[in-house]
């Protein structure tokens, strides 16, 4: 194996809002189609935001052999589960599995798991001593039995996911997570990436998976005024890049990719789907609910992605085309989010950044959080194999200070053979990687 190893997409898996295979969801995508509808997982009628983009019927069923080992999955693990087992499958692990499971990883980008509310403060309630104004521990306690899964209770762990992935596939490499808010699996499949480039592991499965659909998501989200609250359609209340935007509506699921060395893919006869070229990473160290408005973090993160790629940023290609064929925006919808990343692709690609397409699929899926980044990627992968980039969905009333190629309302054909991914995460957490097609 060479000192720099190439590193290449062998498989991919997701659980989205507009269903859980890659063909029928891409197909969704290449439609403009939209996963977004009233919330049904609780009563959401008296909230600002009554909508969201759920996972309709989640089950693990397809793609377990017993469902009873992970009988008290969480839907965060219900997600990752089916996401990683497809694109185990795809990769070929399933039916020729890793000679030596311990160079086999994870990396995962998950979010906590779902709180159980209503229980927790019912339970909270009968142990409450209203005189004391304290809370008693063994009644606490006695309160819980039969009202508060103990196993539930752990599923709350962000790193469950992965034990539950771990369990089913096998896998005893090194095994992370991270939760870097809408950065997470942006993150996860950076580090997969230089973790396999340094020699770890030969194979890592990455991504991330995610649910806020609750009323603690809805009312956090709500109170930091980042959700939609869109009076009409649901379907058209995410507007990324347009002049009316106020912000992005939940959604959920789950996105993983297999990644391995060239080598190592082709030694066991794999087939490359594409190729990771660059990952970066930075930090805004600013507001923390707010983007250094001149973009300089995001840009720090792009830049530092397209020096690992060879990619110079201000150069044209020998055929007369920008430096990367596309942009897989983080493009949450939001006033600011929006602004600040066109700002930062200007600072990034210089006059050469109105002939780069972007777009943000979020329109159409919703902002999965820390899930957003892995399904991103995945779509990046599809534009190089099929040649379509998937829309920006209601960009219909465009802003004049937005002014760069959003793919607006419907798919296009292109020659796509280098995409950069963005992920910005709450905090100032700045993640992108570079994907390019695989040549042999």
């Amino acid at each position: 194996m060479s000192a720099t190893p190439r590193i290449v997409v062998t498989g991919m898996g997701w659980v989205t809002p507009l269903g859980n295979d890659i063909d029928s969801v891409w197909s969704r995508l290449m439609a403009s189609a939209s996963g977004m509808a009233p919330i049904t997982r609780f009563d959401a009628s008296t909230f600002p935001t009554t909508f969201a983009a759920e996972v309709r019927e989640p089950s693990m069923a397809p793609f377990v052999a017993d469902e009873r080992v992970h009988a008290h999955a969480g839907l965060n693990s219900m997600f990752a589960l089916g996401a990683a087992v497809q694109a185990w499958r795809m990769a070929g692990l399933a039916t020729r599995r890793p000679t030596d499971p311990r160079r086999v990883g994870l990396y995962l980008g998950a979010g906590e798991g779902v709180l159980d509310t209503i229980n927790f403060f019912e339970t909270n309630i009968a142990s409450w001593d209203a005189g004391s104004q304290r809370c008693d521990g063994r009644k606490w306690i006695e309160a819980a039995k039969g009202r508060l899964s103990a196993a539930r209770e752990i599923e709350q762990e962000p790193n469950m996911p992965l034990a539950h992935i771990a369990r089913e596939l096998g896998i005893r490499g090194p095994a992370f997570n991270c939760l870097t808010a809408c950065a997470a699996s942006t993150q996860a499949i950076g580090e997969a990436y230089s973790i396999i480039q340094r020699g770890d592991a030969d194979v890592m499965v990455a991504g991330g998976t995610h649910t806020m659909v609750h009323p603690l998501g809805v009312t956090g989200f709500n109170r930091l005024t980042a959700l939609s609250t869109f009076k009409g359609d649901p379907t058209k209340a995410s507007r990324p890049f347009s002049i009316d935007r106020d912000g992005f509506v939940m959604g959920e699921g789950s996105g993983m990719v297999v990644l391995e060395t060239l080598d190592h893919a082709l030694a066991r006869g794999a087939r490359p789907l594409a190729e990771v070229a660059g990952y970066g990473s930075s930090a805004d160290a600013f507001r923390i609910t707010d983007i250094q408005p001149d973009g300089r973090g995001a840009a720090a993160a792009m830049l530092q992605a397209l020096d690992q790629a060879g990619i110079d940023p201000h150069a044209t290609r020998p055929d007369g085309r920008a430096p990367i064929d596309y942009i897989s925006a983080h493009g949450t919808g939001t006033k600011e989010n929006d602004s600040i990343e066109t700002v930062a692709v200007k600072r990034v690609f210089g006059e050469l950044a109105p002939r780069i397409p972007m777009s943000s699929i979020k329109g159409m899926m919703g902002h999965l959080i820390a899930a957003a980044g892995a399904v991103e990627f995945m779509t990046c992968v599809l534009a190089i194999e099929r040649g379509m980039l998937p829309p920006t969905i209601n960009h219909d009333r465009k802003d004049p200070e937005l002014d760069l190629d959003y793919v607006s309302n419907v798919a296009r054909a292109a020659k796509v053979d280098i995409c950069l991914s963005n992920s910005f995460g709450f905090g100032g957490q700045n993640d992108t990687v570079v994907v390019r097609r695989f040549e042999g």
